[in-house]
C-alpha cells in the first residue's frame, strides 16, 4: 500500500538566525524581505528536488541575510504607524462593517457575553488593532519564532486538530502566511484545514453570528495579480470549493486583502497547477487542491 506523502511544514522554508540590533529604513527592510521570500523560494525547489548540497548552501544564505528573525523585524517595521500600520486595521474595519463589533463602544453589536475567538498565525506582535478589543475577542496567536510573550511557538500545519467545539474559532487571520508555505499543495492543504477549525454558530439569528466564521486571508499582491498560475478569478474558485463566501476585499499597492464567510460544506473537487496566462515578468505562485 503507498504511503502519503508528508506535507512540508512552514519551517522547511523558515530557518532561523541571529535577531536585528537597530531600526531599518524602509529600503532596507524591503531588500530583506524581497531577498528572504526568494531565498526561501529556491530552499523549498531544492529540497523537492532532493539536491541537500544546494538546500544546505541556501539555508547558508538566509542566515546570512538575518533568517527568519531579520524577516520577522522587516515585517514588523512595515507594520509601524509611520509605515502604513498593521494589516489587521482592514480587518477590524470589516468586522465592524459586518456588524460584529461596534466601533464606538469597541463592545459587540449583538448580546452574546461570550467574546469571540480569534486565532492568528503568523502572530508579530501583542499590541495590533484587533488587540484592542480584548473583552469581546480573545486572541490566540502561534507563529514559527515567538517574537514574545503571548505568542505560542507553533507550525500551524502541526496544531492538533478540534476535539470539541470550544477548540474552534469564529475568526482566523491568515496574514502573509500562505505564500509562505514552501510548495502548492501544501498551500492547498493549509486552507483545508483552516476549516476543521472554524466553528459554526447554528441556530443563531443576529447579523454578526450570521457573517460568522470568518477567514481573513493577506498575499502579496503579485501572488493574485502578477502570476502564471493564479488570479483573483481562480482563487475565488478555490475558497468556494472550500465552502468560503467573500464578503470584502481590497487591494493596495503591494498587498491584497479578504474577508470570507465559511458557510461549507468542502467539495472534494480538485484544483491543480495549470497555466492560465503568461509574461516575461511573471511569477509561479499557485495553490493546488488534492
Amino acid at each position: 500500500m503507498a504511503v502519503k506523502k508528508r506535507q512540508k511544514t512552514l519551517s522547511q522554508g523558515r530557518p532561523p538566525a541571529s535577531r536585528p540590533k537597530e531600526r531599518m529604513t524602509s529600503e532596507r527592510s524591503r531588500t530583506i524581505i524581497r531577498t528572504h521570500h526568494r531565498l526561501q523560494k529556491e530552499h523549498a525547489a531544492a529540497l523537492k528536488r532532493g539536491d541537500k548540497n544546494a538546500a544546505d548552501d541556501l539555508v547558508h544564505a538566509i542566515e546570512e541575510n538575518g533568517g527568519i528573525k531579520m524577516y520577522q523585524a522587516a515585517s514588523k517595521q512595515g507594520q509601524a504607524k509611520d509605515r502604513g500600520g498593521d494589516s489587521s486595521k482592514v480587518l477590524v474595519e470589516w468586522l465592524q462593517q459586518a456588524q460584529v463589533v461596534n466601533s464606538t463602544t469597541r463592545g459587540r453589536i449583538d448580546t452574546g457575553e461570550v467574546p469571540l475567538k480569534c486565532l492568528e498565525v503568523g502572530a508579530l506582535s501583542t499590541k495590533n488593532e484587533i488587540s484592542k478589543y480584548p473583552s469581546i475577542i480573545s486572541m490566540t496567536r502561534i507563529d514559527l519564532n515567538s517574537q514574545g510573550p503571548g505568542i505560542e511557538k507553533q507550525d500551524f500545519m502541526d496544531r492538533p486538530l478540534p476535539k470539541a467545539e470550544d477548540d474552534r474559532f469564529d475568526i482566523i487571520s491568515l496574514s502573509l502566511v500562505l505564500n509562505y508555505v514552501p510548495d502548492a499543495s501544501g498551500r492547498g492543504e493549509m486552507l483545508k484545514r483552516i476549516t476543521k477549525f472554524l466553528r459554526k454558530h447554528a441556530g443563531m439569528s443576529s447579523i454578526s453570528f450570521e457573517a460568522l466564521p470568518l477567514l481573513f486571508l493577506v498575499l502579496p499582491l503579485p501572488c493574485v495579480d502578477n502570476s502564471r498560475y493564479l488570479d483573483e478569478e481562480l482563487l475565488l474558485k478555490i475558497m468556494g470549493n472550500l465552502g468560503f463566501v467573500m464578503k470584502y476585499s481590497k487591494n493596495t499597492s503591494k498587498l491584497c486583502y479578504y474577508l470570507f464567510s465559511w458557510t461549507g460544506p468542502v467539495t472534494r473537487l480538485t484544483t491543480e497547477k495549470t497555466k492560465i496566462r503568461d509574461g516575461p515578468a511573471m511569477n509561479n505562485f499557485c495553490i493546488v487542491v488534492e
